[in-house]
């Protein structure tokens, strides 16, 4: 493989990424808009269910995001859809931010007895959101893969 090939294949398609970031953003901010009429309407919130399926949600919407993108950049659908899922993190951590401060309660940002954002919670999505950003991606390009040849099954 030729120096070339591998800068055509290695591209970052910022138009790409930008809209699989929004892609995935447009699908948590509903979940994250549930969840906080969820935190204020229950009294236990923090132990119920809801909080993990939310938090699960949240977390499949990187895929989605990653393979949109990896759809929209051929070339490097592993790389762009890692950058949209972790785009789509990146843009909705000012959203969270949001919410916390306009939510009345003691409940702090990064210190005190509950915060909003644990630095291992906060690194966790980091890479939670990138990796299933590159999963969405690899999807596309194997769904894109199977379309190229024909769509039939292999021989």
């Amino acid at each position: 493989m030729s120096s070339p090939d591998l800068e055509a294949r290695a591209t970052v398609r910022w138009p790409a990424v930008i809209r699989g970031a929004l892609l995935g953003l447009a699908l948590i901010i509903p979940v994250t808009i549930v969840g906080a009429l969820l935190d204020r309407a229950m009294d236990d919130f923090e132990d119920s269910g809801w909080r993990v399926l939310l938090a699960l949600l949240i977390a499949l919407a990187f895929v989605p995001a990653g393979a949109y993108a990896a759809r929209l950049a051929r070339a490097a659908p592993l790389t762009n859809g890692a950058l949209a899922g972790l785009g789509a993190f990146l843009v909705w951590l000012p959203l969270r931010l949001l919410i916390w401060a306009t939510r009345s309660g003691d409940q702090g940002l990064v210190s005190g007895h509950d915060p909003v954002f644990r630095p291992g919670q906060l690194f966790g999505f980091l890479v939670i959101s990138t990796a299933l950003g590159m999963l969405g991606g690899f999807l596309a390009s194997r769904r894109r893969a199977h379309g190229d040849s024909g769509g039939g099954s292999p021989p």
